[in-house]
């Protein structure tokens, strides 16, 4: 899984963090106050995913999955405002409530220690990259980003999205590796078909809001873990054990 891997590249929000049910209650948040205060029986999560698909080849995805809820909720309020009005939503979210996942943190420890080269490669909005960065405590105490990773790709660093692979062809440019050398950690199907697109291994994380697309997931992808403890269990037993 890890042996003869040089870089092994993480996804962010829902692999690592633990914030796509954060994303998701912004969101909620975000429907109720721009339509009539009542949301369909639909899953957030995927319906984002699946928005942020459609609009990857946009210059702004995330502005066009607000004209999306703008339609779709008969909001009077422009596109532009709507995205303003989610990111106010979300910065108390993003400072307070955002944390690593369970042991996420003790792995990357443990990778930087064994030599590995730390990237991440997330479509997250560089704004909120920033926050974790710089204002979220929870991230900032138990392992800083900056202090962990060597690259740290936010969706200002390319112009198309995940299922894409741009940002994965650009780590492999920029560190001058070969797409053999790495291994891509993920959560979410169209980060699955953004590895598949690059032609990199994958390892997927679970999270139980990607349950939706779990049978396409675990066909698409390469490894499958349960949560951190077990991935670094596994990482121990291959990396120590001659």
């Amino acid at each position: 899984m890890l042996k003869n891997k040089k870089v092994i590249i993480f996804d962010l929000d829902g692999t690592l963090i633990d914030s796509i049910g954060i994303w998701n209650d912004i969101d909620e948040k975000l429907i109720k106050t721009i339509g009539d205060g009542t949301i369909d029986n639909i899953d957030i999560g995927i319906q984002r995913d699946s928005k942020l698909k459609e609009f990857s080849k946009f210059d702004d995805a995330y502005l066009e999955y607000c004209g999306f809820l703008k339609e779709k909720y008969n909001s009077n309020l422009p596109k532009q405002e709507i995205k303003k009005l989610r990111y106010e939503i979300a910065n108390i979210y993003l400072k307070e409530k955002i944390d690593y996942k369970p042991d996420a943190e003790k792995l990357l420890k443990y990778l930087k220690e064994k030599g590995f080269i730390l990237v991440i490669a997330s479509t997250t909005n560089d704004h909120t990259v920033e926050i974790y960065k710089n204002s979220n405590k929870n991230i900032i105490q138990k392992g800083n980003l900056e202090d962990i990773f060597t690259l740290i790709y936010s969706k200002g660093a390319v112009k198309e999205l995940k299922p894409n692979p741009e940002i994965h062809n650009k780590v492999i440019k920029q560190l001058n590796v070969k797409k053999e050398d790495c291994i891509i950690i993920e959560d979410s199907l169209i980060g699955v078909e953004a590895a598949n697109n690059a032609g990199i291994e994958s390892i997927v994380i679970y999270d139980k809001y990607s349950d939706g697309n779990r049978k396409q997931i675990n066909q698409l992808s390469q490894y499958q873990i349960k949560d951190f403890r077990e991935f670094l269990e596994l990482a121990k037993n291959e990396l120590e054990n001659k």
